[in-house]
């Protein structure tokens, strides 16, 4: 971090440092090309740094610039307002990850972030531009990041996007939120927002697994906690009538947890007929699909009563979340099974009765 103590120079004047020191790097490394194409992206700091106390001799930030410790958003402060983010690039492209989108690192009272930009392959090139005016996506690592496009047209940002500022969306108190709100308006039929939930709090937040494992290496708990999850999460999956009743699990699977199965279709459409006793009476002749219920109904019940209502919204589609739970995703389910030999719901409501 750098950090400068004088608070009374403009933003004006800082643009016009910013634009100075980028100026005077160009310069450097013209002279000095080797160096800089051995740099790496913590020691381009330190250039800066020279960059930044050399032009601003003569300025109102003369003698005020400073390298404070510590991973903090944006690199460089000056003053009390304005800042710097240092970034650089090993290839011809002017393309970076930024900052967290989160910016909970972001240094208290900075308001405005400009990012100087070098191009460390030859020739070497150093850019710079207000911070807001090149991000032109949120991409996803271990936590969505902005990405930087030093070539961004002006109106192409991901805040022109959104229909908002950058100043507006970094100041929510959940800007990801939105974020991820935005991009799933984005989506096509049969895509999948793989890298976070929309949940407003730690505990509902959902991020991808960094592994990929497939079905057959998992332990048993493992396999009934998915398909548990499979069976309340959707109630498409005993669709009689969608040939694409496998479609969003299949993805929900494989994005949010990393795991694949290329025998899926099998665990619930596997033939052969079950009869079904429970307090009710007996139910004969029966996708083995209701079996499966059957001996995870306690799970299901669990889960639905412990999901945050947010999520069951989503995944379901719908608007509302009913107080009984375990009765809607009933009849979401029977909506989806039509059968003419017995009635889905009758046999569900049964099923409950019984693991109650």
């Amino acid at each position: 971090m750098i950090m400068s103590s004088n608070r009374a120079p403009s933003l004006g004047k800082f643009a016009e440092l910013v634009a100075s020191a980028t100026n005077w790097l160009n310069n450097d490394a013209k002279k000095n090309t080797s160096y800089y194409l051995n740099r790496n992206a913590q020691k381009l700091e330190e250039d800066v740094l020279k960059a930044l106390r050399a032009s601003s001799q003569g300025t109102d930030f003369a003698n005020s610039i400073e390298k404070i410790s510590g991973q903090k958003f944006p690199d460089i402060v000056a003053g009390k307002f304005y800042g710097v983010e240092v970034k650089s690039s090993k290839d011809d492209k002017w393309l970076s990850l930024g900052g967290s989108a989160n910016e909970s690192t972001r240094v208290d009272n900075v308001g405005r972030v400009f990012l100087i930009f070098g191009k460390l392959v030859e020739p070497v090139e150093f850019r710079s531009r207000p911070y807001e005016a090149c991000l032109s996506e949120v991409v996803a690592t271990h936590y969505p990041r902005y990405k930087i496009n030093m070539n961004l047209k002006n109106g192409e940002t991901i805040f022109d996007k959104m229909n908002t500022t950058y100043d507006a969306l970094r100041t929510l108190d959940n800007p990801v939120g939105e974020i991820v709100k935005y991009y799933k308006g984005q989506l096509k039929p049969g895509e999948s927002l793989w890298w976070i939930d929309s949940s407003s709090t730690e505990e509902e937040n959902v991020t991808a697994s960094m592994t990929v494992r497939l079905w057959s290496t998992l332990s048993e708990r493992e396999k009934q906690g998915f398909t548990t999850s499979l069976y309340t999460l959707f109630p498409e999956i005993l669709s009689t009538t969608s040939n694409k009743k496998y479609g969003r699990a299949v993805l929900w699977l494989a994005s949010r947890h990393g795991v694949v199965d290329a025998a899926f279709r099998d665990k619930f459409s596997a033939g052969g007929k079950v009869t079904i006793v429970t307090q009710s009476g007996a139910f004969e002749n029966l996708p083995q699909v209701f079996s499966h219920i059957q001996s995870s109904a306690l799970e299901i019940q669990v889960l639905l009563n412990s999901t945050h209502k947010r999520l069951l919204s989503e995944m379901w589609g719908v608007s509302t979340i009913e107080s009984d739970r375990l009765l809607q995703w009933i009849d979401l389910v029977a909506m989806n099974h039509q059968a003419e030999k017995y009635n889905c719901a009758e046999v569900l409501k049964a099923i409950f009765e019984m693991s109650i």
